[in-house]
């Protein structure tokens, strides 16, 4: 029986385990998917096992999106572009493959809504996890800016500057811009790419005030699937959204790559992760 696990710290609140052995039985595989919280001297590890056989692929969360990367053998565009891995998988030639199904996932997750995102001015709130495979997605997608706050000034800066030296002028694009953290300047969409909301009882500390109308509060959370992000924007008369479409359209695309099986996305999956 093939293994498969989703690495993180933490790691508790993954639901990948559910939905992968869903599919898993409804396709008949052989296989059983499993999570694991690890810490970084543990990576080595894991990839040992992994070139061993003894697990089949790997889901990657946070904290280890960037740091699992030096121990692979190859990565994809959109891994190597984005610096950011959430799945791997064992080739048949025996390569440790990253691949970053996050683009895909945020991008099929907009279509889906069907949200107008092209000439949208964005917002978005913390620089690690997936915040790089956003602004990648959001790229693609033809938004007009991207501004990013972050605690930490200094990790939303190396972001723009990463973003801003590379791949943005190789495309035309316009430049990231980076606001301290608290500063609200004008969106049209915003987005929390933080762990505030994991806990039921975080708050972002963030005055939305005077933003306006007709705005939509995204969050990458999808457990719980309500944070109070997304009740304040609610309560703003604002359209919400949480990450939960993001999740199942990644977690789709990363089974299509181990198992080569595109696995059905329907209201019963949806229900799963309520």
């Amino acid at each position: 029986m093939n293994k498969y696990l989703v690495i993180g710290n933490p790691i508790d609140h993954s639901l990948s385990p559910t939905i992968h052995n869903y599919w898993i039985k409804k396709n008949n595989i052989k296989a059983i998917y499993n999570k694991k919280k690890l810490n970084s001297d543990d990576l080595k590890n894991l990839i040992i096992k992994i070139r061993e056989k003894k697990i089949s692929g790997v889901n990657v969360t946070v904290p280890f999106k960037k740091e699992i990367i030096p121990y692979l053998d190859k990565l994809t565009f959109g891994a190597k572009a984005t610096q950011s891995v959430n799945t791997i998988l064992l080739t048949d030639d025996s390569k440790i493959v990253g691949y970053n199904t996050d683009i895909g996932g945020f991008e099929n997750a907009i279509k889906y809504i069907k949200y107008d995102i092209s000439g949208k001015k964005i917002l978005i709130l913390g620089s690690g996890g997936v915040t790089p495979s956003i602004i990648f997605a959001l790229y693609k997608m033809n938004v007009s800016s991207i501004t990013l706050t972050n605690r930490t000034k200094m990790k939303a800066e190396y972001l723009q500057n990463f973003y801003n030296s590379s791949t943005v002028k190789k495309n035309g694009w316009n430049d990231i811009k980076v606001v301290d953290w608290g500063e609200v300047p004008k969106f049209d969409m915003i987005i929390n790419a933080t762990s505030v909301g994991l806990n039921r009882d975080d708050n972002l500390d963030l005055d939305f005030s005077k933003i306006g109308k007709n705005k939509f509060f995204y969050d990458v959370i999808y457990n719980p699937k309500e944070t109070n992000f997304l009740k304040k924007g609610k309560d703003l008369g604002n359209k919400t959204e949480n990450g939960k479409k993001m999740f199942i359209f990644q977690a789709a695309e990363a089974f299509k790559i181990w198992h080569d099986i595109q696995p059905e996305i329907n209201g019963e999956v949806s229900k799963l992760l309520d």
